[in-house]
């Protein structure tokens, strides 16, 4: 790997959030993504682009970010001690877009690229990724043609790719607390360096291409479907499930408040509404409870 390399990275995540932009934009008649530049005093900086009040997408956000520094954060050593004391550098970009209407899907994407050096021994690079669909009401052909679009990501790069990452999305998004799924599912995977960064990066690169294919045909499908307060009343109480888990368990949360990052950019994946009920449970039978007794349980969508 050589600095050249790197440069092919950055260049692809910066043409990533654009295109990626720019075909969310195409279902909202009005509102447009606002950027947001901003420099890191310990090294780096970054472009958070962020949608709000739209006809759409209530609120969402596309963050490109490129940093460095000194030390890794625990976050990222906690399971690779062979990481402390290395100067890092880290780059992704990382989405999350909330929907308006309780019958579209959140949606989360991320790709990631680190760097970590120490003087005297090999440089340690890998890369990251996935994304993952949260859905209120759920319907089959979604979650089917989502994970086609995953699966397809995958082919390229083995027959096994696939099943393995998407058993490590079911694994990853997972509220240990609440003992169900975020979602879904979808593919998440790390720590990604074989056989070689040009097959790595050209993983990371189909990942990162496949997201709009998998979401914007479930987007156009559903925004015009009819809700009621019953809707949207469950649409905010599963959002607090969407807060707890960023806010316990992800990963990238964890490293970007650890490693002194920028905060509006690194909680940007926070819906704009959301609430908690004590104790409540989905009525039995109902579409709500569809969700819990069907939806949130790992599963293979592909062969049912």
């Amino acid at each position: 790997m050589t600095e050249n390399d790197i440069t092919q990275v950055k260049h692809y995540l910066l043409n990533l959030q654009d295109q990626i932009c720019a075909a969310l934009e195409t279902q909202e008649p009005d509102a447009r993504f606002v950027e947001d530049a901003w420099r890191r005093e310990e090294g780096g900086g970054g472009r958070t682009r962020v949608l709000t009040d739209g006809e759409v997408f209530e609120q969402g956000g596309v963050n490109f970010s490129h940093v460095s520094g000194f030390s890794l954060p625990p976050s990222a050593t906690a399971k690779r001690p062979e990481l402390a004391n290395r100067q890092y550098e880290a780059m992704g970009v990382s989405l999350v877009m909330h929907p308006r209407n309780p019958f579209v899907p959140t949606s989360h994407a991320n790709v990631r690229f680190f760097v970590a050096r120490k003087d005297g021994e090999p440089t340690i690079w890998w890369f990251g990724g996935g994304f993952d669909l949260t859905p209120f009401y759920p319907f089959r052909e979604d979650v089917v043609h989502w994970h086609q679009t995953a699966r397809e990501a995958c082919q390229p790069f083995g027959a096994d790719v696939y099943d393995r990452y998407k058993k490590w999305c079911d694994e990853y998004f997972f509220l240990k607390h609440r003992g169900e799924t975020r979602g879904v599912g979808g593919l998440f995977f790390d720590d990604l360096n074989e056989p070689d960064f040009t097959k790595a990066f050209g993983f990371m690169q189909s990942v990162g291409n496949h997201y709009i294919p998998a979401y914007l045909p479930i987007v156009e499908k559903r925004k015009h479907t009819e809700y009621g307060e019953r809707e949207r009343n469950f649409q905010l109480y599963r959002r607090g499930r969407y807060v707890e888990f960023n806010l316990v368990y992800d990963r990238g949360t964890l490293f970007g408040l650890q490693s002194g990052g920028r905060t509006e950019s690194i909680l940007m994946s926070m819906p704009p509404a959301a609430h908690w009920r004590y104790n409540w449970q989905p009525e039995p039978g109902s579409p709500e409870a569809e969700l819990y007794d069907t939806y949130l349980k790992p599963q293979n969508w592909l062969e049912m």
